[in-house]
């Protein structure tokens, strides 16, 4: 009868084997343990960016008074404010622009010898908030300025029942 090599390990060959793969697996755990614990405690840092359109111009009507001035008086003005954007616009003031008309006014056209040196525009500081356009349908807000035009008490008689635009400018 001839002997036969055995494929079943002495148990010297396990032990071998075992002090050979138990340091390797031992490693192998500490490195993800490590590397799970990094990536759960790392924080990042960067920056990002994006481009978008600029954003179109709030459109302002010209305001017009409430009522009739008169010398020394004042009296509310009356506009409206259209956004053509698909984001509502916030605008913080409102002045007189001075590079329409005549000086930031307009006097009707039988009024032609009313200066307007003698009429004044409060700016206006509230802050409004033009809706966003829907669709088609641009976003717009009317607004009410209280007592922010008046005219000065020595105004030319020219200026009796005077009918006046009121040219005005957005700020941030």
């Amino acid at each position: 009868m001839v002997d036969m090599p055995s494929n079943r390990r002495t148990p010297l060959h396990r032990r071998a084997t075992r002090r050979l793969w138990l340091p390797l697996l031992l490693a192998v755990l500490i490195a993800l343990g490590g590397a799970a614990d990094a990536y759960w405690r790392s924080s990042g840092h960067g920056g990002g960016g994006g481009a978008t359109d600029s954003p179109l111009a709030v459109v302002l009507t010209p305001g017009v008074p409430t009522a009739h001035l008169r010398p020394g008086g004042t009296t509310d003005a009356v506009l409206t404010m259209t956004n053509p954007n698909t984001v509502p616009i916030t605008l913080g003031s409102l002045a007189l622009d001075t590079t329409q008309g005549s000086g930031g006014f307009a006097v009707d056209a039988g009024h032609s010898t009313c200066t307007v040196v003698s009429l004044r525009f409060t700016t206006q500081t509230a802050g409004w908030t033009v809706p966003a356009r829907v669709g088609t349908t641009d976003g717009s807000l009317d607004l009410v300025l209280a007592d922010a035009v008046s005219m000065l008490i020595d105004a030319p008689d020219s200026c009796q029942g005077v009918h006046i635009s009121i040219y005005l400018r957005a700020g941030a």
